[in-house]
């Protein structure tokens, strides 16, 4: 038999590209399935909220401003650190969400390849809602699309790992940044996944992720002024409501709760669609003869 300990883990927030505890010094436990004790998680307060939004609103700029084949190598190295780490979030999951190992598998393999799925559409979501228009007259009208900022983003409760990565991955993959609010009953897989997060190329403040009530964390967020957008993804009826009307007090976009029956179908496109602005440019041709037109 082995005289070893226990090596528990010690769960942080994910801020700015670092991994602090919580503003408030606070922790609530977290429990399995079965009510067994898994770790302490940090409880986030309004101000780890108000400090993930600065990070997100500083990485925007240089995030946003990469080139889109960029940000799909950089979603494909998330892929591939988690790949690596298959036996760490079967296990995570598993005792998460109640599940057999084999299932649990089943959900990371399901969230490895949507971080691939999302990779792939980053340099050719332009194309699907982007192009030029018509116009009678000498004009070159063209349409496309742009992040639309900050995405505060609050993680499915009841899936809390594949639900989690389909919310959010489509966020940053079309040049958002976001703060997340991870699932409250199940919150280690999130925090996980902000190692991974650290390890893959993913520039600090792009994703910030944070643990503890998700009502508590995000009210702030939703009357945040520099927050521009909300998915209610995790948020109740109740708490729905209530977030839509503050959010509504700054002109948010906001993304309702949408019924999910099962995390592994094909996620299509209108998540990358969700938080995008479309920007249109008018560019003179010069003037229109009956030969076509002169430049």
């Amino acid at each position: 038999m082995s005289d070893r300990l226990n090596v528990l883990k010690t769960y942080k927030l994910y801020v700015g590209g670092k991994f602090p505890r919580s503003e408030s010094g606070r922790v609530y436990e977290v429990t399995d399935a079965k009510g067994k004790w898994l770790a302490n998680a940090p409880q986030s307060s309004r101000k780890d909220a108000r400090d993930a939004v600065v990070a997100a609103r500083k990485a925007f700029g240089g995030w946003a401003g990469a080139t889109a084949y960029n940000r799909g190598q950089v979603l494909y190295r998330v892929a591939e650190m988690l790949e690596g780490r298959r036996a760490q979030f079967v296990h995570e999951v598993a005792d998460a969400e109640g599940l057999s190992k084999s299932k649990a598998a089943e959900q990371v393999d399901a969230a490895v390849d949507r971080w691939v799925w999302y990779a792939g559409w980053t340099d050719k979501i332009a194309q699907v809602v982007g192009g030029g228009n018509p116009v009678a007259g000498p004009y070159f009208n063209l349409s496309s699309p742009e992040p639309t900022g900050v995405v505060a983003v609050l993680a499915p409760q009841e899936s809390s790992f594949l639900g989690l990565v389909s919310v959010f991955a489509p966020v940053i993959a079309t040049g958002n940044t976001a703060v997340v609010v991870a699932s409250e009953r199940s919150p280690l897989p999130a925090l996980s996944l902000a190692e991974v997060l650290a390890t893959s190329d993913v520039p600090g403040g792009v994703v910030n992720v944070l643990s503890g009530r998700t009502a508590e964390i995000a009210t702030p967020l939703a009357s945040h002024q520099d927050v521009n957008a909300i998915d209610l993804a995790g948020a109740d009826e109740v708490l729905a409501k209530e977030l839509e009307i503050a959010a509504a007090d700054n002109l948010k976009r906001v993304l309702r709760p949408q019924p999910v029956d099962d995390w592994t179908a094909t996620p299509g496109i209108d998540r990358l669609t969700a938080f995008l602005e479309t920007k249109t440019v008018w560019h003179p041709t010069g003037s229109l003869g009956a030969s076509g037109s002169a430049y």
